[in-house]
């Protein structure tokens, strides 16, 4: 059910015109787009209408079973959250309230450390044995297999009861209500990461949809299938799978080309994502909010964080931040918390010392920047920041965006070993470029002059989409969808962020 395939457009056409057939009937339609999640959510593992017709007895029994493995998994853990966000309402006790909380935390981070470090851990545990007490282990066979958007379902879940903990909100009293914000297809798989104070009031009430709000989901569905398909899947298959399977092959050149081409490309796979998520919520009347806002236009790396994937950023700064502390406790331990931040965003991303490596750089850029915008600011004794003139501007931000690139590098490999190849051939400093061929560099170049342009031009064209007659919308779809036939590839190609 990839949103860059036809199976995907013919779901949403049926679940777009039931629901609002169903519109009058509020809590009828909620229903239906909790079971039409479902549907979508066991999509990821059916394994055919075939194999289960041909199974018999019980080999039928475990077809089906296997095709809907993981909506139980879905649907208790969000039915134990919205009991404790019950609970929580209806408790003064301080004690209990702080347990309750540890229940979620323990519920939703335990499931996460399970399915996502389990074989992980497993395979460490052999090797350490081996290494360190010379003794060796057979292979642990028990092997886990991760539930695609676990890890967006449950930061979704757990900031819900925190936030009620907090009593920032009122618990949810409605089941069906709950169940439908958590399980929502539009951002079930790879987000963005909804807070309950966003969506859980517009699941109470009635919904409408306008040819504005119609044309601006549209609008966002083409630019996000443009941003995956023309772009991103472009870039991963003539240059950057290529060099980082094989980096010895390539020149210090193609290699940091590939590195400028991976962070491109992840951008356009993650916001095309975000933005297809958002265009397919809206045209269903809900709105989400923006998760992706011109991040290689950053002068710097903290600026970049907050442009970057900011429903995962506000989330782990609300949630992971602000428990440890925050700025409370002076600079250094800010600095600290800042650092930590960043370790947890690593490791959420998966089991892998990559991961961890690339949280922990960007933490340290974090709290160096923290550091040297704080200490400018106190030798300005507190006077306003002079402008940056364009040409310092134009250098920050290139160097924002190679840091970024060459950090984006490690996030990228598929283990230590090919980061730390991909380095190497770096500092070889060759420099022939048989492999780079101008298509890829004026798409690399191409999408960062589309970030770099105004935000008043990217308004003045989406709102142009919008305002036009249905003809010139539906030529213009057209267009889009016939470049889209021309760009790609035999198979739909699965989304970066699927894998975590």
């Amino acid at each position: 059910m990839l949103f860059n395939s036809i199976t995907y457009a013919w779901f949403f056409a049926a679940v777009f015109v039931v629901s609002w057939l169903l519109s009058p009937l509020r809590r009828v339609r909620l229903g239906f787009l909790l079971v039409s999640s479902y549907v979508f959510y066991a999509g990821w593992t059916f394994v055919g209408w075939q194999e289960i017709a041909d199974a018999q007895g019980m080999d039928r029994v475990v077809a089906i079973l296997k095709s809907v493995k993981y909506v139980p998994l879905l649907f208790v853990a969000t039915s134990i959250d919205y009991w404790l966000g019950v609970a929580l309402g209806n408790q003064t006790d301080k004690r209990r309230r702080k347990l309750f909380l540890l229940v979620t935390i323990v519920i939703n981070v335990g499931i996460l450390v399970f399915f996502k470090y389990w074989n992980w851990g497993a395979d460490t545990f052999v090797w350490l044995a081996d290494r360190l007490f010379h003794v060796t282990l057979p292979d642990i066979h028990f092997r886990v297999e991760l539930p695609i958007g676990i890890s967006f379902f449950c930061f979704m879940s757990l900031s819900y009861v925190i936030d009620v903990y907090r009593e920032e909100i009122p618990p949810c009293r409605s089941y069906l209500q709950y169940l439908t914000y958590i399980s929502f297809f539009p951002h079930l798989i790879a987000g963005p990461i909804i807070r309950g104070r966003d969506l859980l009031p517009n699941l109470a009430r009635q919904v409408r949809l306008t040819a504005e709000t119609g044309g601006e989901g549209l609008f966002l569905i083409a630019q996000g299938l443009m941003k995956k398909v023309v772009i991103g899947d472009f870039l991963a298959l003539n240059l950057v799978d290529r060099v980082f399977e094989a980096p010895t092959s390539y020149s210090s050149v193609e290699v940091l080309f590939a590195m400028y081409g991976y962070a491109v490309q992840v951008y356009c796979d993650f916001s095309g994502y975000s933005d297809i998520a958002i265009g397919s919520a809206l045209l269903l009347g809900y709105r989400f909010k923006l998760n992706f806002d011109q991040p290689f236009k950053s002068l710097n790396i903290v600026e970049f964080w907050r442009r970057w994937h900011v429903s995962l950023s506000t989330w782990l700064r609300d949630y992971v931040y602000i428990s440890l502390g925050g700025a409370k406790r002076g600079r250094f331990r800010k600095y600290l918390n800042v650092f930590l931040t960043m370790v947890v965003a690593g490791v959420w991303h998966g089991a892998a010392w990559t991961y961890f490596i690339f949280g922990c750089i960007q933490g340290a850029a974090l709290a160096v920047t923290h550091f040297v915008r704080e200490l400018r600011g106190k030798d300005q004794r507190g006077a306003a920041a002079a402008p940056v003139a364009i040409p310092v501007r134009i250098l920050c931000v290139a160097g924002t965006f190679t840091f970024v690139a060459l950090t984006f590098a490690m996030f990228r490999a598929a283990s230590l070993d090919k980061a730390l190849g991909m380095y190497e051939r770096l500092l070889t400093f060759t420099t022939y470029t048989p492999n780079l061929h101008a298509g890829v560099l004026a798409i690399i170049f191409g999408a960062l002059v589309l970030q770099w342009m105004p935000r008043k031009a990217y308004d003045s064209l989406r709102d142009a989409f919008i305002r036009s007659p249905a003809v010139v919308q539906a030529a213009a779809l057209f267009a889009v969808a016939y470049l889209l036939r021309l760009a790609a590839s035999a198979e739909a190609v699965p989304f970066v962020y699927f894998s975590f």
